[in-house]
């Protein structure tokens, strides 16, 4: 995929014309990044948004005594970095790369140039920031109504996507982080889970054995 039909394919750029979406790549360019780069930190200085090629990003949150959160898992075609464009504020948390990725780069100024020309455009802004907003919305529920097994089981299952078989894409750590509890918590509620039979693991491989007692732990 070019990098134009990589943008194409971005809800936030969907609307945009063949010669808006050629100036934009013509703006942008790719880096590459190992595993454990760091993108951005929270509050640094902002003048670019980032698409995924491929790989996987890490967007996360660290409290004052250095506990991480992850709030999002950005994986190819998705957007992230883009809050900045529109409120011209630091950044709001930490991008970084769970594995060898690829992102797309590009500077604010000349998307800027496509909204001020065409002011229409911002209402896929409008859908784009109420997407995170519910996003948020279920995450914080989960904090509030979803024990870390509950987290944990809901975590694997969106992993797994339809698949019954897969690969852990993070390491233990990163999924502690990404359900909010401790790794021996979380690996406490897998083991709990390949006891009870819902699933087997061997390593990072998984197979969901009983997606439906699976699922209705997740909720």
């Amino acid at each position: 995929m070019t990098p134009t039909e990589l943008l194409a394919d971005v809800p936030l750029f969907a609307e945009l014309t063949p010669d808006e979406l050629a100036e934009l790549t013509e703006a942008s360019e790719i880096e590459e990044l190992r595993r454990g780069d760091v993108l951005f930190h929270e509050d640094d200085p902002s003048d670019r948004l980032y698409v995924v090629v491929e790989g996987r990003i890490a967007i996360a949150k660290r409290s004052i005594d250095g506990r991480e959160s992850v709030v999002a898992l950005m994986e190819s075609g998705d957007l992230f970095g883009e809050m900045p464009l529109f409120e011209r504020l630091g950044r709001s948390a930490e991008a970084r790369a769970l594995e060898q990725s690829q992102v797309l780069v590009i500077s604010y100024e000349p998307i800027r140039r496509v909204y001020e020309s065409r002011p229409e455009l911002l209402w896929g802004v409008v859908e784009l920031l109420a997407g995170r907003l519910r996003s948020m919305d279920v995450a914080l529920a989960d904090t509030v109504f979803l024990d870390v097994t509950g987290r944990t089981a809901k975590r694997l299952v969106e992993m797994a996507g339809g698949s019954d078989e897969f690969n852990l894409p993070v390491t233990q750590e990163e999924l502690a982080a990404m359900v909010g509890a401790s790794r021996e918590r979380v690996n406490k509620a897998i083991a709990s889970f390949v006891r009870l039979g819902w699933i087997a693991q061997a390593d990072r491989r998984y197979r969901i054995t009983d997606r439906e007692q699976l699922e209705r732990r997740a909720r």
